[in-house]
């Protein structure tokens, strides 16, 4: 996924990273690469997701509304838009995840802090990412 990949939850700050990564791709003229990822329990045994059918309808809810906030942010935008824009909405783990799609992209852009179920641990997936990321990172500040 060469281009820019950007990592949202659903979250005020995720909305804003979203945004910042479509800016960034319009000016450089490359692909943006969504990644909607629903956060899930990890397998004690195995520590790999552990995915109910309810995670399935939550999946589909971070779906849509990656698209609808992309398609709000490219109506502000004006001129400069990405080349193109990929969603992808799955279970799992953030980090993992975007750590993974790090090894094909030029830049990963991540909100300071979500929403997701460790929220008050503040900005774990963000820390995990420019740490252990394959390419450079971008952290949105929560505050604009």
């Amino acid at each position: 996924m060469p281009g820019i990949t950007v990592g949202v939850d659903g979250s005020e700050t995720s909305y804003r990273a979203l945004e910042w990564a479509m800016k960034e791709a319009g000016l450089r003229q490359v692909r943006l690469n969504v990644l909607a990822v629903n956060e899930v329990a990890a397998n004690q045994w195995t520590g790999h997701p552990m995915v109910t059918p309810e995670d399935e309808a939550e999946t589909e809810q971070a779906r849509s509304w990656t698209e609808e906030s992309i398609s709000k942010i490219a109506g502000q935008l004006g001129g400069a838009q990405p080349s193109s824009i990929s969603v992808r909405a799955m279970n799992g783990f953030s980090a993992e995840e975007l750590i993974k799609a790090s090894a094909d992209s030029d830049l990963v852009v991540v909100g300071q802090r979500g929403h997701g179920r460790f929220a008050p641990l503040v900005g774990s997936t963000s820390t995990k990412v420019v740490h252990h990321a394959k390419s450079p990172v971008v952290v949105v500040p929560s505050d604009k």
